[in-house]
């Protein structure tokens, strides 16, 4: 069977047992302080495990895109030289929410696997494991299921602490916990390794290819089990694996999925495709980069773009290895849409974007390892001893992203050698780092918990009412707060908008008999809405009424931003390209901030054409329709998702325009286009390799803008002497007369600069033959300084040259060595003596070199270096 084939027998066999089959999620998980990627099919289920979230079903299926390459999951450095290590993998999982548990998830697990009809395993191949004491499970599979005694695996607590075995699976320290019974296949005698639980269980024999996770209790931080109430499945099968074994081979890089990709890897690099690490490195790494770009992830110096970074710069490495000339990377794009865009058509429609990007990466990459040759050979230059520190080899490494091999294949050349032990001590330090900032602790049982929803009225109206169904403070449920205390109110029905979606909440007040409460902001817990704010006046008791009153005013205002960031979503899509994609959003009462995917800067024409487009929407003044449907339906009307949001089962349409924008969005919107009034762009520019971000106003804050840039304009006219009419004409006419006049003050800097050079000549003293000359100018630039040093090489001929001077309380330094001498004496090494006097850096060529500091009172020992350079180096 091919892989397609077996994601959908999966999905199809599970929906047979009447599954619900729900999509895989992003690779961003949504809502999920704990995680830098989903890095497992239950992950968008993690609320309904929880007990915070509520769906219309409760069984489910998916085939589910993960991502381990960053924080506690991370198998990056395996890729590529073992069988089964991959940054990115496909997670097949079927789901009980409170509804089956052990006995029919393992039966189903068994029937999927064996029978006839599905996938057809040999039983007398399959391997069982089991948490030590779950004697549940092991009397299931013995007694009921068939698994004989001697393939049957009970593991205990093998890593070191209670409860922390291979078969007893935790969400965190605390939080939904429980024992796990896997399934393991044995690949045959010929292959070397053990059954699980023996010595040889790391060997390639037996593999893992079913994991059921039996959550049962919910651990506190004391470390006590406590049943839960409603006990869960979540299972995992890696698509990669289950495909290796029914196609008879015992590396996933040998399954017909990756076939294709290392053949494309192959020919874009120009080289054999044959079993080189390098090439399975490539073949992963285009999977991880592919999707992560398409789910919104774009390079960059920090958290989830960082790690994007390390896996393409670690991909153009090992394609380099194998002798790739220029950009490769990106030109696999197409043979991994092919593979996969049919199951995840996210590639097909971003397919441009994620080559460009990567294209973008790769060349970036390249200029980072031309900027580390040139930092390694200033650290050569100073190198005591014949070994490159690891301190230097992890700063090349770490700052510059420059590979150690290729400092070690340098440092040969030289006759030098690497501290490598060095080098790893300072790995492992930022290992630790790492663990310690992406170890995403949480206390699961701290979280605010409420088993009933809130009902929202928002749509309808800023008004309404509704009882008092929980109360917290501190996240501890309580019966009242009093007056002058902080908490948390949760009504049953509440007319305030809960955070969500890029919408900030609602404020405003709760009311009642002799008390009110304050509301600053709202947030969502699961289904409940909480409000956030300060009694007042009074106090609150749980089960009381009250009146909820949302402050209208800021509620409007908000809402003509969110609605204007739909028409410019739109706006750009149709100005720039359809490659465009929100990356994220941010609306308030005060403006509207919208980042999207697009590689260069808007010019000033298009960002024109924006607010033409959307302010033409605006003046139509069509209504704003909004229809509740299912998320499928949703779809082929064309709807676009918003980025980072979560969308139920039944979801919000948003169609504005008579269809010129179509999205998904649960947010308070105006009635008509036309309550927008007016929309201003207020900034654009970047914020992260590929993702560019606008800031606007409407309404109002529009108004008020542009009557501030009118002010502005006849402030300016005053200054310059001039009115509205002519203000342009008059500072075109400044900006030529500054031109002029920094024209002439550069001809004056180079005539001083001539006689200064006339009078320093005479100056220069002779040290064995050569001419040094080390002298003192305040006031000159270092372009100035250069020009000089240039003509005192020429007047002087063998010569050595420090210039120096205080420039804006900085100390600026140029030196020159003339040609003849280069080979002894090194503009670049002297520079390095005199900027340290200084206490700053500097470098450059053999014969020309720049530098400074900000020591000022050192500057003249700093030039009194100069002679004794020469006489030491002569």
């Amino acid at each position: 069977m091919k892989s397609a084939e077996i994601r959908e027998a999966f999905l199809r066999f599970f929906e047979e047992q009447g599954h619900t089959r729900v999509a895989s999620s992003s690779l961003i998980p949504g809502n999920d302080p704990t995680l830098l990627f989903t890095n497992a099919g239950m992950n968008q289920f993690k609320d309904c495990f929880l007990g915070q979230e509520k769906r219309a079903y409760t069984r489910a299926v998916s085939s589910q895109k993960c991502v381990r390459a960053g924080g506690k999951h991370n198998d990056l450095e395996n890729v590529g030289y073992t069988a089964r290590h991959h940054t990115f993998f496909e997670m097949l999982g079927n789901f009980s929410f409170g509804d089956y548990f052990k006995r029919d998830a393992i039966n189903y697990a068994w029937q999927f696997l064996t029978s006839d009809k599905w996938l057809n395993l040999p039983k007398d191949k399959l391997w069982v494991t089991v948490y030590a004491s779950d004697d549940e499970a092991y009397d299931i599979w013995t007694k009921e299921v068939g698994v004989p005694a001697e393939r049957m695996v009970r593991i205990g607590d093998n890593k070191g602490a209670p409860y922390a075995s291979d078969n007893f699976w935790t969400m965190g320290d605390t939080g939904p916990c429980g024992p796990c019974t896997e399934i393991f296949y044995d690949h045959g005698a010929d292959i070397w390794g053990g059954p699980p639980g023996s010595p040889e269980e790391d060997g390639d024999r037996y593999i893992e290819i079913w994991n059921n996770v039996f959550m049962q209790f919910n651990r506190t931080a004391d470390g006590v089990l406590h049943p839960l109430p409603a006990p869960s499945v979540d299972t995992g099968m890696g698509l990669e694996r289950i495909s290796a074994v029914l196609q008879h081979v015992h590396s996933n890089y040998e399954i017909d999925l990756f076939q294709s990709l290392l053949a494309a890897c192959a020919k874009a690099i120009g080289c054999s495709n044959d079993d080189q690490p390098s090439l399975k490195v490539v073949a992963d790494h285009i999977r991880s980069c592919g999707f992560l770009i398409a789910d919104g992830v774009t390079p960059s110096n920090e958290g989830r773009g960082y790690v994007l970074r390390r896996i393409i710069r670690r991909a153009c490495r090992h394609g380099n290895k194998l002798g790739a000339k220029g950009s490769f990377f990106y030109q696999i794009v197409a043979a991994l849409v092919s593979e996969m865009g049919e199951a995840f058509p996210e590639l097909k429609q971003q397919q441009a974007h994620i080559e460009r990007v990567l294209k973008t990466e790769e060349e970036q990459f390249a200029k980072t390892l031309e900027q580390g040759l040139k930092i390694l050979e200033l650290d050569l230059v100073g190198l005591k001893g014949k070994m490159i520190p690891g301190e230097t080899l992890f700063k090349l490494y770490d700052t510059y992203g420059f590979p150690v091999d290729l400092t070690a294949d340098i440092a040969r050349e030289r006759g030098l050698s690497i501290d490598e032990a060095g080098f790893e001590r300072e790995m492992e330090g930022q290992r630790v780092r790492a663990r310690s900032a992406s170890s995403f602790g949480m206390d699961y049982n701290s979280l605010v918990k409420v088993d009933s929803d809130t009902q929202f009225l928002g749509y309808a109206g800023t008004s309404g009412g509704g009882r008092i169904i929980a109360l917290f403070q501190d996240g501890q449920a309580v019966e009242r707060i009093n007056e002058g205390e902080e908490g948390v109110v949760v009504l049953d029905q509440t007319p305030f908008y809960a955070e969500s979606g890029g919408q900030v909440g609602d404020c405003g007040y709760l009311e009642g008999s002799g008390v009110r409460f304050d509301v600053r902001d709202t947030t969502k817990a699961g289904g409940a809405f909480l409000h956030h704010g300060i009694v007042a006046q009074g106090s609150l008791s749980l089960g009381a009424e009250v009146a909820a009153e949302v402050d209208a005013n800021v509620r409007q205002a908000t809402a003509l931003n969110h609605s204007a960031t739909h028409l410019l979503h739109a706006a750009l899509r149709q100005v720039l390209g359809e490659h465009v994609q929100q990356k994220g959003s941010l609306v308030d009462s005060q403006r509207l901030r919208f980042d999207f995917s697009h590689f260069e800067a808007i010019k000033p024409e298009q960002l024109k054409a924006l607010e033409d487009i959307v302010n033409a929407e605006v003046r139509k003044n069509s209504k704003v329709e909004t229809e509740e449907t299912d998320i499928e339906t949703a779809k082929t009307k064309g709807a676009m998702a918003l980025f980072g949001e979560k969308y139920g089962d039944n979801v919000r349409v948003l169609t504005m325009g008579g269809g010129f924008s179509v999205e998904l969005c649960g947010g308070t919107h105006v009635s008509r286009t036309g309550d927008i009034a007016l929309f201003k762009i207020t900034s654009e520019g970047g914020v992260a390799a590929g993702v560019r971000r606008i800031e606007a106003v409407t309404g109002a804050a529009a108004l008020a803008y542009l009557n501030g840039a009118e002010e502005q304009l006849k402030e300016a006219a005053v200054l310059v002497k001039g009115s509205r009419d002519n203000l342009m004409d008059k500072l075109i006419g400044l900006v030529e007369r500054n031109r002029q006049l920094e024209k002439e003050l550069e001809q004056l800097k180079a005539k001083a600069a001539s006689a200064a050079g006339d009078d320093l000549s005479g100056s220069a003293v002779e040290v064995n033959g050569v001419k040094v000359l080390a002298a003192r100018l305040d006031g000159l630039d270092g372009k100035a300084l250069l020009a000089l040093v240039d003509q005192l090489k020429n007047k002087l001929g063998r010569a050595v040259i420090l210039l120096g001077g205080v420039l804006d309380d900085k100390v600026v330094l140029v030196a020159g060595v003339t040609q003849d001498l280069t080979a002894q004496l090194k503009a670049g090494e002297l520079m390095k003596q005199a900027a340290a006097a200084v206490g700053g850096k500097g470098g450059g060529r053999p014969d020309m070199a720049q530098g400074g500091g900000v020591d000022a009172a050192a500057l003249d020992a700093a030039l009194a270096l100069t002679v004794p350079f020469v006489e030491q180096g002569l």
